[in-house]
């Protein structure tokens, strides 16, 4: 009998023989804006990575963004950031900081997570009853902390600079400050834990283009206790626990795992395909983050299913321990949507169809063979060719090595479309 998705998913975390590889592709709500009907016939045209999909069912002139989306307009979040938006369906950045100045902290006041969550009110009552229902139907089950839960929230309420400058400086009251913010992530924490979800997904921005915003030492010192007291006792409980970070966050792989992480949520081409291939596969899953800065969203189609069956190639394994999501924001076009949602389909069995099989036995076709060169931490480097590989594939690969760069993505928190298979 086939695996369920839930049983699939599970299965690839814990690199124990999943059946196909898991994928989401998430379309933001500027993309949607842009692109409207032509999106939606994408969506329409491949059912595997977005079931259930009906056409005419999306909403454009009374578009509803999640809370603050909206374009020029400023909001107040929970936390007493000022929020500034410029696109809607992408996210914003933080214009009033509450605790700029450290005098501010003797007085401040966390908000209740009982009650309410970063951008409005939250009813954990609800939260349970579909957590309960999932379950029931079979489905995977999932908690979550908000993006920028405890790094992140930090530069918010003290600006980015600020922050940075009190890691470096050890500065007197940087204690306090992650003490206040993790016992407001704690308290959710051990809601989802009550609830007994499969996952716990939480997300920070990390890295910059070229590598960590602060080296592995002082994350180690400062964010790794922290982040234990959040993610060990998931782990305890069964739980698995997925981090998500933007940017070059090589270096951090380790702290990650150390402090109880067990799968990483990397950007695929500003950490090197070939750096997560000798530094991460095997040590735990690998939750891919597409390019979306090159490749996807101006490459040509060939180079999005090669990018694809590199990946597959080089990070996958019949045990398991890859997946891939993907975010969809402008000016990605719904062609370029269509070519990934083929390369996805084409390369979902490629472990378990027999042609990793035929490829190691010399018969299969090397389509991602071309040579790469990968821009990483600022220097070019070179990965290995393999045999087979098409000359004219190799000649597209080594004329673009600034494509390769990888990068940061627009904000997360745009209304979007979330598929999962």
């Amino acid at each position: 009998m086939p695996l369920t998705n839930r049983e699939n998913y599970l299965r690839n975390v814990t690199m124990s023989g999943p059946e196909w590889i898991p994928y989401e592709m998430h379309i933001s709500g500027a993309s949607w804006n842009q692109y409207r009907g032509e999106m939606e016939e994408v969506c329409v045209r491949h059912p595997l990575i977005f079931p259930g999909f009906e056409r005419g069912k999306q909403k454009y002139e009374d578009h509803e963004f999640d809370p603050g989306n909206e374009p020029r307009r400023r909001i107040t979040d929970a936390w007493g950031c000022e929020w500034e938006f410029a696109v809607g369906g992408l996210e914003g950045v933080v214009v009033k900081h509450p605790l700029a100045d450290w005098s501010a902290l003797a007085s401040y006041k966390a908000p209740d997570p009982e009650i309410t969550e970063d951008r409005g009110p939250v009813n954990w009552g609800d939260r349970r009853r579909r957590v309960e229902e999932a379950r029931a139907k079979g489905k995977l089950t999932t908690g979550n902390l908000p993006h920028g839960f405890l790094v992140m929230r930090m530069q918010y309420l003290r600006g980015f600079e600020n922050s940075m400058v009190d890691f470096a400086t050890e500065d007197e009251n940087l204690q306090h400050l992650i003490d206040i913010v993790n016992e407001h992530n704690l308290k959710q924490v051990e809601k989802w834990i009550s609830f007994g979800v499969d996952v716990l997904r939480a997300g920070e921005d990390l890295g910059t283009q070229t590598r960590p915003i602060m080296r592995p030492e002082t994350f180690r010192k400062w964010i790794v206790p922290a982040y234990k007291k959040l993610f060990i006792p998931c782990r305890k409980a069964g739980i698995h626990v997925d981090l998500h970070s933007d940017g070059r966050v090589l270096e951090l792989i380790d702290c990650f795992l150390e402090s109880g992480v067990d799968i990483v949520n990397p950007q695929d081409l500003v950490n090197g395909i070939d750096n997560l291939a000798r530094e991460v596969k095997g040590r735990c899953c690998i939750r891919l983050d597409v390019d979306r800065q090159k490749i996807i969203p101006f490459g040509t189609a060939r180079e999005i299913r090669e990018l694809v069956e590199e990946e597959v190639r080089k990070l996958g394994s019949p045990a398991g321990g890859l997946s891939f999501i993907a975010g969809i924001y402008p000016p990605t076009t719904p062609a370029n949507v269509d070519a990934l949602c083929r390369a996805f389909e084409e390369f979902r069995t490629f472990w378990w169809d027999g042609r990793a099989r035929e490829k190691a036995a010399g018969t299969g076709r090397a389509g991602a063979g071309a040579e790469r060169r990968e821009v990483i931490g600022g220097a070019a480097e070179t990965a290995g060719k393999p045999d087979g590989a098409e000359p004219e594939a190799q000649g597209k690969a080594g004329s673009k090595e600034a494509k390769r760069a990888g990068g940061l993505k627009p904000g997360k928190r745009g209304g979007s479309a979330r598929r999962r298979r």
